[in-house]
């Protein structure tokens, strides 16, 4: 086998690639980069593992399409920082940890390393997620966010001025990352990172005033009753990891199961969308 960097190309269905994108950080231990709807790519620092991530990829999602080839001698593990930006949601500022901003007097920064977690604030459904939390969060609120990964969600309710977010995810790993970007952002007797399912423990964490679900649709649909059950009357859900053409697909699970729908963001083909739970 060769030695140096090897490049994954994914291509997958609309309705997996969420997952895919959550599997292929978890596999290779590294940012990946999002070429366009349901395609994506990572590098990995051998050709055997490479070719053994393939093959698993290819047994777990039948559907997709995956692809090695080399890559020239460039050090991927930091490569990946290329491209991304400082970006802007309203009153917030996200921007990766190797470029600090001093912030005007309206603004408020958040620092993030997202390291091998899922959310960095390059993706579109992170974008739309980030958008309607900047907008819908009433000050005091406490949060709860279905699938923290880098903690990005959690970090920028507190900053926004809940009073506490707790973040639940399935990957022990990614929480560990989520507790530092906490303390780099100084939030972190304000936040908390469980791992185990969300919705076993959301409602058990709750009640809350808003809920941040940046998962899949079909869990999104599957853990509609616990975020209900997770939230005050009136409360409030983001639903994010969807992509455009999901929306006509879980609008109307919304509706047929009482919520209201009150504001939705389409963003580089990825659709979030914030609904109040039924009365």
């Amino acid at each position: 086998m060769s030695a140096g960097w090897w490049r994954l190309a994914v291509n997958c269905p609309a309705d997996t690639s969420a997952q895919m994108a959550t599997e292929l950080v978890s596999r290779t231990g590294q940012a990946i980069e999002e070429l366009g709807a349901g395609e994506f790519a990572a590098a990995v620092p051998s050709e055997s593992a490479a070719m053994t991530i393939a093959a698993d990829l290819r047994r777990d999602f039948v559907d997709c399409t995956v692809t090695v080839t080399a890559l020239p001698d460039v050090d991927w593990s930091v490569k990946w920082r290329d491209g991304i930006a400082t970006r802007h949601f309203g009153r917030l500022v996200v921007t990766p940890s190797w470029l600090p901003v001093v912030p005007a007097s309206d603004r408020i920064v958040l620092s993030l390393d997202p390291e091998s977690a899922f959310g960095s604030g390059e993706h579109g459904s992170t974008r739309a997620a980030l958008t309607l939390l900047e907008r819908h969060l009433n000050p005091g609120d406490k949060v709860l966010d279905f699938g923290s990964g880098s903690g990005i969600l959690a970090i920028a309710a507190v900053l926004l001025g809940a009073s506490s977010a707790l973040g639940i995810e399935v990957d022990a790993e990614s929480n560990l990352i989520a507790r530092d970007n906490a303390d780099r952002n100084g939030v972190v007797a304000q936040t908390g990172f469980l791992t185990g399912d969300a919705g076993e423990l959301g409602p058990l964490a709750g009640p809350a005033g808003l809920v941040c679900s940046n998962i899949l649709r079909n869990v999104n649909t599957m853990l509609l009753p616990a975020i209900e059950a997770s939230l005050i009357a009136r409360g409030i859900s983001i639903f994010a990891g969807m992509e455009d053409a999901e929306e006509e697909l879980f609008r109307p699970v919304l509706l047929n199961n009482g919520w209201t729908v009150i504001d939705d963001v389409h963003d580089a083909g990825w659709w979030g969308v914030a609904a109040r739970r039924p009365s």
